[in-house]
């Protein structure tokens, strides 16, 4: 049975850093596209980013620069390094998979076949 696994969420000051991961169990990391999504009760939710199956990466155009997605398929987990953080940021963040590579487009959280139960990420002073 495929079950995702987040962890590392918290609270933390504007410009601080924290770092999500995802622990996958019921299958091999190698051959899936693990991707964050981060979603706030009553709103769209939004791909904040993606590696493929051929390490492939995409971020969101607001966390280009300040966000870091890793992977290490050996711990069949996948990291997600948040810097600079920002108020905005604040959300409950999820790991999604599916098999082979990222689909990247608005609304593609449909597309995943697996998400864990979420992580809740505050960013205040």
């Amino acid at each position: 049975q495929v079950h995702l696994v987040e962890s590392g969420g918290g609270l933390a000051q504007p410009g601080g850093s924290l770092r999500l991961s995802c622990i996958a169990s019921g299958f091999t990391l190698d051959y899936y596209a693990i991707g964050w999504f981060r979603q706030a009760p009553g709103k769209e939710g939004e791909g904040v980013s993606c590696i493929s199956n051929n390490n492939a990466t995409y971020y969101a155009d607001s966390v280009k620069g300040r966000f870091t997605i890793s992977r290490d398929n050996a711990k069949n987990t996948v990291y997600l390094q948040m810097n600079s953080l920002k108020p905005e940021d604040t959300d409950v963040y999820y790991c999604v998979a599916r098999l082979g590579k990222c689909t990247w487009y608005r609304g593609a959280g449909d597309s995943y076949d697996w998400w864990g139960q979420g992580t809740q990420v505050t960013v205040s002073s």
